[in-house]
């Protein structure tokens, strides 16, 4: 025989909600230092995070701006590229145009353009080095992120 009450169901545990305080269920304070995040609290740890990507778009509006020149053919052929790596210049000395030698002509052409490209990843190696420091080994002003 039954005795009229239905089966009870086990009780709900209330759902964690912003501001239950430390430790409580939900509570990602707990997180900082897990997985080599270098310690501190997790709030620090995403502004540091934000001030990294803000200089990482800054380095790289800088390279973008900035012209480097390759030469080749002691001077005759002038290649000007971005530290991002773009072309945006081509000078040829007419002493370099020798219509039975076009194929000397775009050697020159290519060795400038590697000659600027080179530059430029050296400029954005100095660029970007700095920062990419700042991501590792915990050192001053570094989030501690592994393999970084």
């Amino acid at each position: 025989m039954t005795s009229g009450n239905p089966p009870v169901d086990p009780p709900v545990p209330p759902v964690p909600q912003p501001g239950d305080g430390p430790g409580a269920p939900g509570d990602l304070a707990g997180l900082a230092g897990i997985g080599g995040l270098g310690g501190g609290d997790l709030s620090s740890l995403l502004q540091q995070a934000q001030q990294m990507q803000q200089r990482l778009l800054e380095a790289q509006e800088e390279l973008a701006r900035t012209e480097v020149t390759g030469t080749a053919g002691g001077g005759l052929v002038r290649a000007t590229v971005t530290g991002g790596g773009e072309v945006t210049g081509l000078q040829i000395d007419p002493s370099a145009i020798d219509p039975d030698d076009p194929e000397g002509l775009a050697d020159l052409v290519l060795a400038a353009i590697r000659d600027a490209s080179r530059a430029a990843g050296e400029l954005q190696q100095q660029t970007m080095e700095p920062l990419a420091e700042g991501l590792g080994g915990g050192g001053p002003g570094g989030l501690g992120l592994p393999g970084f």
